[in-house]
C-alpha cells in the first residue's frame, strides 16, 4: 500500500488538510475563494484572448483546473488555472493548429506530467538555475505587455503574428488607428489597478480597476463613444442562431473520437509528431511554474507540498481541461499569493474559487459582456509587469556575478526575440558550462617530493606525491592531468593522493587510468590514496598488467611508509 501511494500520491494535500477541518476554517477558505475568483475571472478571459481564443476557453480552464488540481495535487493553498507564462507558447500553437491542436497538446502534456510525477521527478525542479527562470519570465512579461498594446490603444489589429520585431513593426504601422476612447478606458483601468492596491489590500485592485474601466466605457457609450467589449467582440452559436458575448453555460466534457476532422478527434501519426514537441514544452513549463508556485506558497503559508503529487494533479487537470475545450493550466503564483493573504487554509479555498467562477458564468454573463477589451488589456499589462519583476531583474543584472548576469540576459533576449524554448534551453546549457568552469577552477594539483614537500611527513628521495584537490569529472580532467610527465627519473614510488577528491565520474576514471597505465609501463610502483569507493572504482578500470603495479592505501601516511 505504501509503495502504491508513493508511486502515485494523489490528493496528498487534501488528505492532510481535511483532518482537522471545521466551520471556522471553512469560513476562511470561503472568503479566500471568493476574493481569488474575482481576480481569476477577468484574468482567465484576458489570457484566453491573448492566445487567440474566445474568453470562455480560459474560464473553463479556471473552473476545471481549479477544482482538479486542488483535489488531486500536492499543495494545500495553491490555486491553478491559465497563466501568463503560457501565452507565448500557446498563441503560436493556436494560430497554426487551432483549438484542436492546443486541446491535444495539453492532453499530451498532462500525460507527460503524470509520468514525471509517477517517476518521482518533482524534486529536480530545483535544478533549474535562478537566472534562467528570472530571464525567461521577464522575457515573457515583455512579450505579453506588447501583445496587450493592441487593445490598450484600440488599434484594431486582427492578429499580432510573427516574431517580436514583426509585432512591434505591426503595432507602429497601425498607430494611425489609435483610438483615444479605448486608450482612456485602458489607462483609467490601469491607474486604478496600480494605485488602489496601495490604498487597501482588502479588496483586489484588479477587480476594482476592471469595474471602473467598465463604468468609464458605459459613460462614454451614453455620449456616443462606443468602445469594444467582450459582448461586441465575441459571439457564439446555438442551433445556427448567433448570440453576442460568451455562452452562459458550464464547461462540457467531450470524449475523444476517431472521426477525422472533428474537434476532439484523435490526432493521426503525422499530427502526433507535430504536436509532440509543443506538448513537451507545455509540460516542462507547467511543471516548472506549478512547483515554483507551490514552493512560494510553502514559504508564505508555512506548509510543505508534495512535488510528485503536484505534478500528477496538474497533469490530470490539463487532461480534463483539454477535454472541456480549455487551455493549458499550471499553478498561478499571483492567485496563490492572494489566496494565502486572504486566509486560505486548505485546498477547499481553490475549489470554492472555481465554483464561484462557475456561478458567475451561469448567472452574470450579461454583466460580464460589458467588460471593455481595453480594461482587460490593462489587466494584462499589469500582470506582465508583475511577472517580469522589473526591479528585481535590474538589481540582479547590476549585482549578480558576471556569469549569472550573462545567463539572465541571454535567457531574456532569446525568449523575447526568438521564443521561450530557445531562451530556456540555451540558458540552462550556458549556466551549466559556466558552472563547470567555476568548479574546474576549484580543482588544484600539488606536486611534492623531498626537495619541495608541502607535507609535514618526511618524503624519501625515491617517493613523489601527486595530490589532487577537488572533483574529477569531465570538466576538470584536462586541468588535473594536463602534465603527468612530471615524474623524476629517480622516483620509484608515485603516490596519487585523492583524499580530497569528493567525486569522480567515468571521464575522470578513464583519464586517470590512462595516466596510471603510462606510469606503470615505466616500471614504477603506484599507490592510490583515498576513499575505498573511489580507489576501487579506479582499479576496476585497469587491466591486469597495470593493476598489478597499483596498490591502494587509506591514508597518505600509510602510503609513504
Amino acid at each position: 500500500m505504501h509503495s502504491q501511494r508513493h508511486l502515485f500520491p494523489l490528493a496528498t494535500a487534501m488528505r492532510v488538510s481535511m483532518r482537522k477541518y471545521n466551520l471556522m476554517i471553512f469560513k476562511q477558505d470561503f472568503i479566500a475563494g471568493l476574493v481569488v475568483s474575482l481576480i481569476a475571472l477577468p484574468l482567465s478571459m484576458a489570457l484566453s484572448i491573448a492566445v487567440g481564443l474566445p474568453p470562455e476557453n480560459g474560464i473553463y480552464t479556471a473552473i476545471i483546473a481549479g477544482i482538479a488540481a486542488a483535489l488531486l495535487g500536492g499543495s494545500s493553498t495553491q490555486v491553478s488555472g491559465p497563466t501568463a507564462a503560457f501565452v507565448v507558447i500557446v498563441a503560436p500553437i493556436v494560430a497554426k493548429y487551432g483549438l484542436h491542436g492546443i486541446i491535444w497538446c495539453q492532453i499530451f502534456a498532462g500525460i507527460i506530467l503524470i509520468i514525471l510525477g509517477s517517476a518521482r521527478l518533482g524534486r529536480y525542479i530545483n535544478y533549474v538555475p535562478y537566472p534562467v527562470t528570472t530571464g525567461f519570465t521577464a522575457g515573457i512579461g515583455l512579450v505579453i505587455a506588447t501583445l496587450a498594446l493592441n487593445d490598450f490603444f484600440g488599434l484594431g489589429i486582427p492578429k499580432l503574428q510573427g516574431d517580436y520585431i514583426e509585432k512591434l513593426t505591426l503595432l507602429a504601422s497601425n498607430m494611425a488607428n489609435f483610438n483615444p476612447y479605448e486608450f482612456m478606458v485602458g489607462l483609467a483601468s490601469l491607474l486604478v489597478i496600480i494605485f488602489f492596491g496601495k490604498v487597501t489590500g482588502k479588496i483586489p485592485s484588479q477587480i476594482v480597476g476592471i469595474a471602473f474601466g467598465t463604468l468609464v466605457a458605459w459613460i462614454m457609450s451614453k455620449y456616443g463613444h462606443d468602445v469594444a467589449t467582450i459582448g461586441s467582440r465575441f459571439s457564439y452559436e446555438i442551433a445556427g442562431v448567433k448570440f453576442q458575448g460568451i455562452p452562459p453555460y458550464p464547461p462540457i466534457f467531450h470524449l475523444p473520437t476517431f472521426n477525422a476532422g472533428e474537434l476532439f478527434s484523435f490526432p493521426d501519426y503525422n499530427e502526433f509528431k507535430i504536436l509532440l514537441v509543443p506538448s513537451l514544452v507545455i509540460a516542462a513549463l507547467g511543471a516548472l511554474e506549478s512547483l515554483l508556485s507551490a514552493t512560494v506558497a510553502d514559504s508564505m503559508a508555512g506548509t510543505k507540498h508534495n512535488p510528485n503529487s503536484e505534478l500528477n494533479g496538474i497533469g490530470i487537470a490539463n487532461i480534463l481541461s483539454g477535454l472541456a475545450s480549455g487551455i493549458p493550466a499550471t499553478g498561478a503564483i499571483a492567485r496563490t499569493s492572494v489566496n494565502i493573504h486572504s486566509g486560505a487554509k486548505t485546498p477547499i479555498a481553490a475549489i470554492i474559487h472555481a465554483l464561484f467562477i462557475l456561478v458567475y458564468v451561469l448567472l452574470f454573463v450579461p454583466l460580464i459582456n460589458y467588460i471593455p477589451m481595453a480594461a482587460l488589456a490593462a489587466l494584462m499589462i499589469h500582470t506582465a509587469y508583475k511577472m517580469a519583476h522589473v526591479k528585481q531583474f535590474v538589481h540582479s543584472v547590476k549585482t549578480a556575478p558576471r556569469s549569472d548576469a550573462i545567463v539572465l540576459l541571454t535567457c531574456f533576449i532569446l525568449t523575447t526575440f526568438i521564443d521561450m524554448v530557445a531562451g530556456v534551453s540555451v540558458g540552462i546549457v550556458l549556466a551549466s558550462l559556466l558552472f563547470m568552469q567555476k568548479i574546474s577552477s576549484l580543482t588544484q594539483v600539488e606536486l611534492s617530493h623531498k626537495g619541495n614537500s608541502t607535507h609535514h611527513l618526511h618524503l624519501p628521495d625515491n617517493v613523489m606525491v601527486y595530490k589532487i584537490n577537488g572533483a574529477l569529472f569531465f570538466g576538470t580532467v584536462e586541468k588535473a592531468f594536463e602534465d603527468y610527465n612530471f615524474v623524476h627519473d629517480h622516483v620509484e614510488k608515485l603516490i596519487i593522493d585523492m583524499e580530497n577528491v569528493p567525486m569522480i565520474d567515468m571521464t575522470g576514471m578513464v583519464a586517470l587510468s590512462a595516466m596510471l597505465k603510462a606510469i606503470a609501463r615505466e616500471g614504477r610502483q603506484i599507490v592510490l590514496c583515498g576513499t575505498n569507493e573511489i580507489t576501487s572504482s579506479i582499479i576496476s578500470q585497469l587491466s591486469a598488467s597495470t593493476s598489478s603495479c597499483v596498490k591502494t592505501s587509506a591514508s597518505l601516511k600509510e602510503a609513504i611508509s
